[in-house]
Formats: C-alpha cells, structure tokens, sequence
C-alpha cells in the first residue's frame, strides 16, 4: 500500500515541476520580446545605441563624516569631596548657572568657623595694640614736657621714644595678622562655595559619568552637556580641492537615519594647515538640527559644491552594467557588444561620470544593456541619444532618487578630481 502511496507522490511532483517549467519559460518569453535567436544559436537582442560625450558637471565633492555637537562641555568640581547630591539624569534640559550637584561640605564649613574665630582673636589683640599705642604716645609727650623743665635726663626721653616705636611695630604685625586672616577667609569661603557645581552652558546632559556616593577630585567628569541646536560634521578633502573650497559653501547632507531627506549646510571654518600624512585639510561644516532630529555621532554623507563647472565623459546610467562590483559598458563592434570594464564618477539624473577607459564618440549599448550576455548579437533601435546633441550639463547636485536604474546596479560615488 505504502509503495503504491510513493508512486502517487512521485507522479505528482514530476507533473508539478514540468507545469512550472513550462510556466517559466512563457514568462522568460514575455519579459523579453525584443530577443530572438538567429541561426547559430545566437540570441539577437534590439537595444538603442548611443555614446559616450563630452559635457559640464557642477564640481561637487563626495565626502563622509559624523555630526558632533556645535558645543559640548564635560563639567568637573574644582575641589575634591563626596557627591553628595546630583540633581541631574541623562536627557535633562539644562540652563547656564542651575545647580548641577552638591560636594559635601562640613568639614570645609567648620575651617571657615576657626577663621571667623581667628579673625575675632586677631582684631581683639589689635586693638590692644592701637590702646597701648595711644598710651605710649601720651608717655612721650609728658615726657618731652619734662624734659623741656629739665626734670629728667635725655637718656629716660630716648628710652620713652624707643618704646613707642616698638608699639607702632606691634601695632603694624597685629593689623597684618589681621589681614592674613581675613584673606584665609575668604579663601576658605571660596572653596566652601565651591561644593556647589553650577552648569557652565546651557544644553542637554549627554552622559552622567558618576552617581551619588563617589569621591570625585578636579580630574573627575560628572556630568558632559551638550549644545544640539546646530551640529557641526567635520571632513577631510584632499589638498587638490581645498583651494576652491570657501567659508559659506554650500552642502548637501544626507543622514543614513533619515532616509530620503536632504540636509543643507554650510563650511564654517577650513584648517589653515594639512595634516603631512594624508595630505588632507579639515573642513567644518555647520548643520542646523530643526527640530532636534539630529544626535550626536549620527553617520553622515556630504556632498559639498565647490561652485566650479568642468567637463567630463558622461553616459547615460541606462547603458550602465555591472559584472559583480565593476562597473562597465558594452562597446559595440559590429553587430556583437563587447563589455568593457570602466572607472565611474559621480551620478546626475540619467548621466554618468566616466572617470577612465572610455573616449568621447564610442559608441555604446543604451537601452536593453542590463539584459546581454556574452555571445549576443544586437539589432539597433531607433537612438534616443546621438552624438549632434548638446553636451549634458548638472548645474546643481541632484537630490537623491529612488529609479528602477538606481536599483539595478550600485552607485559608486568618488571624490570628483
């Protein structure tokens, strides 16, 4: 019974996949009505044909970089103690002079109770100084009184004298002491002050390094804050290219996060000086974060205008192939395409950059190339593209497209020279 239940099985499977051979042979038959076999075995393909030209591309290079924020600030104590209180979470909107977090404090608070006692001790002494000072004074005058009656002997006038001055001396370091202890104070009442951390920025709190309970020291971060409302994305362009890059230059950024959407910025600041191994110069470019949308470190790709126009050998992107990762084209001769393995530029609308291994007037596969094989024949259509036309001309990055071509093959996207 059960050999009988296998046969079944097996018949079924056999009609299932002749069915569906079938049915994908007529649909091969379909999707390709232009092709047709000639004598031979060859496959006839009807493609259009047309060729490689000279035209003008807006000089755009093709960078990459990551957004930082325009201002960050990792905020530390500027005495050592323990973190008593820390008023702030991770995402916290934050003012310039909010209380950040408290140090403890008494131990600084008792040194600044000895010195408001010291200053007491010293100001009392002095002012026994100043009354011993004012006695000594009249001692003098009574004594040049005697000594004018000749009452008493120079030698008793000039010990009188002497003892004057030694007062004013004791007098002078009583009110230095003083001051000393004053100006300890005021130290002390500074550093007391400074168990209380304040935000130096207005911003986020982008990382919270230390909790409550911890012995924190001048070298310690406990909070970083960060400024999201402009992002700035730093790139290296090549010491070829700085010299037609300015302040205010335009860019287009495009945010892996935030597909389909174009961000405009500007170059802020260029480096004054390349860094000797790459050869390269930093350049800062300025990003506006409407809406907040934008984070820190987000993956970026720049396409920055030089504002300068220059030729360039350009295809159409439909006569674009690939054989694995190498783009290419067919060059036709004859009535057979030949693939020829090319170097790619930058893409704009329906153009493409030819960077190597294609001149000016070859005549190429358009229409129809992604579908070849090697041993084709093609039978040429009506051209859409000859070489009478005007040469192609971007005159301003195009924004990014989603077309059936875009899907075929990849885009290389290289610095343009």
């Amino acid at each position: 019974m059960w050999i009988k239940r296998i046969v079944w099985i097996l018949i079924g499977a056999s009609l299932l996949f002749f069915v569906g051979l079938r049915i994908y042979d007529i649909q091969e038959k379909q999707a390709a009505p232009s092709t047709k076999k000639k004598k031979g075995g060859a496959r006839v393909v009807t493609v259009s044909v047309t060729e490689a030209r000279t035209g003008q591309l807006r000089d755009v290079l093709l960078l990459t970089g990551a957004l930082k924020p325009k201002e960050q600030v990792d905020v530390t104590a500027k005495v050592t103690g323990r973190l008593l209180k820390l008023h702030l979470k991770i995402g916290d909107t934050i003012r310039e002079g909010d209380l950040i977090a408290e140090l403890e404090d008494d131990e600084m608070q008792q040194q600044v109770n000895r010195a408001q006692a010291s200053i007491g001790v010293a100001r009392a002494l002095m002012q026994q100084r100043q009354a011993e000072q004012e006695n000594a004074k009249a001692e003098l005058s009574r004594a040049q009184s005697l000594l004018d009656d000749g009452l008493i002997s120079p030698q008793d006038f000039a010990s009188t004298k002497t003892q004057l001055q030694v007062v004013d001396a004791q007098v002078e370091f009583s009110r230095a002491q003083t001051g000393q202890t004053e100006a300890e104070l005021r130290e002390l009442k500074i550093r007391l002050a400074q168990t209380k951390i304040y935000a130096p920025m207005s911003g986020i709190v982008a990382t919270r390094f230390v909790d409550q309970g911890a012995i924190i020291s001048p070298s310690t971060p406990i909070l970083r804050i960060v400024n999201l409302s402009t992002m700035v994305t730093l790139a290296n362009v090549p010491e070829r290219n700085i010299g037609r890059l300015g302040v205010g230059n335009t860019a287009e950024i495009e945010v892996d996060a935030m597909p389909g959407e174009i961000l405009i910025g500007r170059v802020a600041r260029i480096a004054p000086v390349l860094d000797a191994a790459t050869r390269t110069a930093l350049v800062e470019i300025d990003v506006p974060n409407t809406g907040s949308k934008l984070k820190a470190e987000m993956f970026v790709r720049i396409r920055l205008d030089t504002g300068a126009l220059r030729d360039a050998v350009l295809i159409p992107r439909e006569g674009l192939v690939y054989r694995g990762t190498q783009p290419g084209v067919y060059v036709i001769e004859g009535e057979r395409p030949i693939f020829r393995a090319i170097e790619t530029g930058m893409t704009r609308e329906d153009n493409v950059e030819v960077i190597a291994n294609l001149d000016p007037g070859v005549k190429i596969v358009g229409r129809g190339a992604t579908i070849l094989e090697d041993g084709d024949l093609i039978k040429a259509a009506v051209s859409t593209e000859t070489a009478g036309e005007p040469p192609a001309q971007a005159d301003a990055p195009a924004k990014k497209q989603s077309t059936n071509s875009e899907k075929e093959a990849p885009k290389t996207a290289q610095v343009s020279e």
